[in-house]
């Protein structure tokens, strides 16, 4: 295969409105192509990785490549597979969020051949009547017909008029930076389809739409921010290689194709947690070099394997001593959001010196070991003396 098949095969669910077309363009011309990922978070996570990794290859061929961060469209909220509306968000917020964004993207990313760009930029400047002219161009009936919205419908939950509007604003990214081609995952495919559409009656021409696939988070269901079940970018060698070793077998394969480079060849030993610990290491490899993942590997093997406590446990500096044990979790970065942080205290999954948690309040004197699931080992260290009160 050359390398413009290899782009639109490896890691793609479908090219709309056909792979033929978008490749004669290619061939033709210098194409401009956009990923769109709206802040709503500050970690990007493994499923991000695979659009980031494909706007890359589109870069590695020559084309015009822009990461958009979402700071207009986030201000709406993107309803896609929301089975409730998204929680209006701050603009302090979101400038806290994509602060480390471009440090994490760049573990994948080469700046020096992608552009960054923010589309609160132009969307935040239109005017009332440029609102109206590109609402004008898609019926509210098309709007209406996503899937999530017809299952609310149905329950008797509320459709927010602001989102029903979020694919008019993402799909106009199009239009105001003209470009030939979108990336995105598939449960992007209606948002993209929307901007397509407004580029055909805006600006009289194609827009080519790529999806990727999903990825499944640690517990099986799809990797999401608001599910707590993500590997991030920033999750330190130890984190990422245990994370790995934590998926069913079940997830290996889906994990090797759109992850990694390896065969499935690759992965054969005599039982499937070598498989397991030979896709953790690549992956952690990737993102955190050779070295970093020898050493990972070795620790996952002392500490789970020969069952031993962690070697360098990492110590978190807290300012009182006395907390509610949920808030200790997620402010203290050893849970992802208050939710996944009473998943697992309810589960017995939280310990402290060797105890479960159980207990709503938490008092620390300073050296106790936290342990978080199977995986996640921290030692308290009290910034001024247990003397403090929360």
């Amino acid at each position: 295969m050359s390398n413009v098949d290899e782009v639109l095969e490896k890691n793609v669910a479908k090219i709309l409105p056909d792979k033929e077309g978008l490749k004669r363009l290619m061939d033709s011309k210098k194409i401009r192509v956009y990923l769109g990922v709206d802040p709503s978070g500050s970690k990007l996570h493994l499923g991000h990785s695979i659009v980031l990794h494909k706007l890359q290859e589109f870069a590695n061929l020559g084309h015009e490549a822009i990461l958009v961060f979402g700071t207009g469209t986030v201000l709406v909220g993107d309803p896609s597979q929301r089975a409730q509306t998204r929680r209006k968000i701050t603009e302090e917020e979101i400038a806290e969020n994509i602060k480390t964004w471009r440090q994490q993207a760049e573990k994948i990313i080469d700046f020096d051949e992608v552009q960054i760009k923010q589309n609160g930029d132009w969307l935040l400047k239109l005017t009332v009547p440029e609102i109206f002219n590109i609402a004008s161009n898609i019926s509210s009936v098309q709007l209406f017909k996503r899937d999530m919205f017809q299952e609310r419908i149905k329950k008797g939950d509320t459709v927010w008029t602001h989102e029903a509007l979020y694919p008019l604003f993402q799909g106009y990214d199009s239009v105001a930076m003209d470009v030939d081609l979108e990336i995105g995952g598939t449960d992007q495919t209606f948002n993209m389809l929307i901007g397509r559409e407004l580029q055909k009656k805006m600006a009289d021409r194609e827009k080519f739409v790529l999806t990727t696939p999903l990825i499944s988070g640690v517990d099986g269901k799809p990797m999401s921010k608001t599910s707590g079940n993500c590997i991030w970018l920033a999750d330190s060698a130890d984190e990422m290689y245990g994370k790995i070793m934590s998926i069913s077998d079940s997830q290996i394969k889906e994990y090797t194709n759109t992850l990694t480079e390896l065969s499935e060849k690759e992965l054969k030993g005599p039982k499937p947690i070598d498989a397991k610990k030979r896709l953790a290491f690549e992956i952690v490899k990737i993102y955190h070099g050779e070295k970093e993942a020898q050493k990972a590997q070795e620790e996952f093997e002392r500490v789970f394997q020969k069952r031993q406590k962690p070697q360098d446990i990492e110590g978190i500096k807290v300012a009182k001593s006395k907390w509610g044990t949920v808030n200790f979790l997620v402010e203290n970065n050893l849970a992802d959001s208050r939710s996944a942080a009473k998943r697992l205290i309810d589960q017995g999954a939280v310990e402290i010196d060797g105890k479960s948690v159980k207990e709503n309040k938490v008092e620390f004197r300073g050296g106790e070991v936290i342990k978080i699931g199977k995986k996640t080992f921290a030692r308290v260290i009290l910034r001024q003396g247990p003397s403090l009160q929360a």
